[in-house]
């Protein structure tokens, strides 16, 4: 969900980092000390330490249609029937082994895997999986296009589409899959706290629950349990990303995927031996978002030339540290080189910057600019407007002010704005928001990153909640692309279409894309060994991702 993507990208308020020490000190008492050894046995036991810098508490809720769903829910409990690992790639079967597309693409049915068991001893059966998108379309809403999950004995489930739907395969077989004979007992799903979970994940065994840290300990009858090494995963409440900082360079923690500045300086120097990251650009693209239900944001002309006026050098030297790459006409992240069109991607006009044309565009679609340099707009009234980022979003709050200052160059004002993200985010999924800095899809296949950015079905009136396309955009000529895109049957014709997407996202400009997210992941290996990196992409380095449980499942204990 996009608000979780929100969530999952706060950062630090500054009042941030004195309320994460006073939760550092408690918690460094419970982590593991990593100091630059450690002996075997003491690995053996040692739990698996990770902050969370977007959660100053915890409730004990580990449901996962709540809106603030606890860390590792998805990825250490509950499972899908497939992961997918962007930074390779390649997909690895999980609760299913296999599955098959029909020939008219208007269906797909899996083979659950023979011998796994939901935690509480029972065996997962296909009707866990039928009742899993029977639930989570009642409770959440989605996937438009599917009729129906109908389980064929113990270990076969058939999804039937409405017409043929080629991005399916990814978007039902990553949903983590629920256990019927729990969620159906359960009298009302959406809010029960479901605080005893029951899953096939590695660990879903809550202990030592507190307001700002608990465990999970091994699922005792988990699938593969050869590959339960570490003892168990340990979560801390952090209130930013300075508080979680804090806690990596101290070695209080051993994993972690908050931003954090001058890396090598602040983390690494501390212990170059056992410390390490990786921030491969597998992110979202972060895009700069205008409402286009608001004049003059409702002008393509307009959109581009406050494109052109964006230093994306800037903004990814001074706001991101240098860790991100500036965004191109494609709108597509790191994630899509293969799908990005070379003609678009070559010929990029408004997503660099240029002062002379932005000036020269915003004067002929009739934006003066007066005397004391300020523009004005169509009807008189100052150029001016906010940009909503969330308070502890500190390295995003820093993008924002590039962005302002820059906008000074060509007179429009862009006053930031950083109330909390619930109140930022409120704004955007009304539609009462003037701009602002926001995550996108990052799906296997582009399809939901042009759907979410021009696609009409994903368009909701002002003041109707939406999740996705906050800067409510919709484009016929996008709509019969997007159509092609998912009755293609094979990612031949995917890519064709694909590159008509980006020549239209190239003419509408419907959203001013900034840079390709990277996913952030440090770590020290103290404890733990076995973790993902460049030479071994084996899954992302991210606690919060589909590819975690697959960290999950290979780290051991240093011996």
């Amino acid at each position: 969900m996009t608000q979780t993507r929100y969530l999952r990208s706060a950062r630090i308020a500054a009042a941030g980092l004195a309320v994460g020490a006073m939760l550092l000190t408690g918690c460094a008492a419970t982590g593991n000390k990593s100091g630059t050894s450690s002996s075997t046995s003491d690995n053996t036991n040692a739990m698996l330490t990770i902050p969370r810098e977007d959660m100053s508490t915890f409730d004990r809720n580990f449901n996962p249609f709540a809106p603030a769903v606890n860390p590792m829910v998805n990825q250490a409990i509950y499972e899908p029937l497939l992961v997918f690992n962007p930074a390779k790639g390649d997909t690895t079967p999980w609760l299913a082994t296999e599955w098959k597309t029909a020939a008219d693409g208007k269906s797909i049915t899996f083979t659950l895997r023979d011998g796994v068991k939901w935690s509480d001893g029972k065996p997962l059966v296909a009707d866990d999986v039928a009742y899993t998108f029977e639930l989570q379309k009642k409770l959440k809403g989605g996937y438009e296009y599917l009729v129906g999950a109908t389980a064929e004995g113990t270990n076969k489930v058939t999804f039937t589409f409405n017409k043929p739907w080629s991005p399916a395969l990814y978007e039902v077989g990553q949903l983590p899959i629920l256990p019927k004979h729990v969620w159906s007992a359960i009298a009302d799903p959406a809010k029960d706290a479901n605080a005893t979970p029951v899953g096939t994940g590695p660990y879903t065994e809550v202990d030592s629950f507190q307001t700002q840290s608990y465990a999970l300990k091994k699922n005792p009858n988990y699938w593969q349990p050869e590959k339960q090494k570490i003892a168990g995963i340990k979560m801390l409440a952090m209130s930013g990303n300075d508080a979680a900082n804090l806690a990596s360079v101290n070695g209080d923690v051993d994993w972690s995927t908050q931003y954090i500045p001058n890396i090598e300086k602040t983390f690494i120097s501390k212990d170059k031996e056992h410390r390490h990251y990786w921030f491969p650009p597998t992110g979202a693209m972060i895009n700069w978002q205008l409402n286009t239900t608001k004049a003059p944001f409702n002008d393509p002309k307009v959109r581009k030339a406050l494109s052109m006026a964006v230093d994306r050098d800037q903004v990814t030297k001074i706001g991101m540290s240098g860790y991100a790459q500036p965004a191109d006409c494609t709108g597509l992240s790191g994630s899509y080189e293969k799908w990005k069109n070379p003609a678009v991607k070559d010929n990029c006009g408004w997503t660099k910057l240029n002062l002379d044309e932005a000036n020269k565009v915003l004067d002929e679609a009739g934006y003066p600019k007066g005397a004391d340099g300020k523009r004005t707009l169509k009807d008189g009234a100052p150029f001016e407007f906010k940009i909503s980022v969330g308070a502890s979003s500190s390295d995003w709050l820093s993008v924002a002010n590039v962005i302002s200052q820059n906008l000074q160059a060509v007179g429009v004002t862009a006053k930031v704005d950083s109330p909390d993200w619930a109140s930022v985010v409120a704004g955007y999924e009304q539609g009462t928001f003037d701009s602002g800095i926001v995550w996108s899809a990052n799906d296997p296949s582009p399809f939901k990153y042009f759907n979410n950015a021009m696609g009409s079905a994903t368009v909701k009136p002002v003041g109707t909640k939406t999740f996705d396309n906050y800067h409510r955009f919709g484009d016929p000529k996008a709509d019969a692309l997007l159509q092609d895109f998912v009755a293609a049957g094979d990612e031949a014709k995917q890519k064709d279409v694909a590159y008509k997407l980006q020549e239209e996202y190239n003419d509408a400009a419907p959203l001013v894309p900034l840079f390709s997210g990277p996913e952030w992941g440090d770590y020290t290996d103290v404890h733990f060994t076995g973790w993902p990196s460049q030479d071994n992409p084996y899954a992302t380095l991210s606690d919060r991702s589909p590819t975690t449980v697959l960290i999950l499942t290979t780290l051991e204990p240093r011996k």
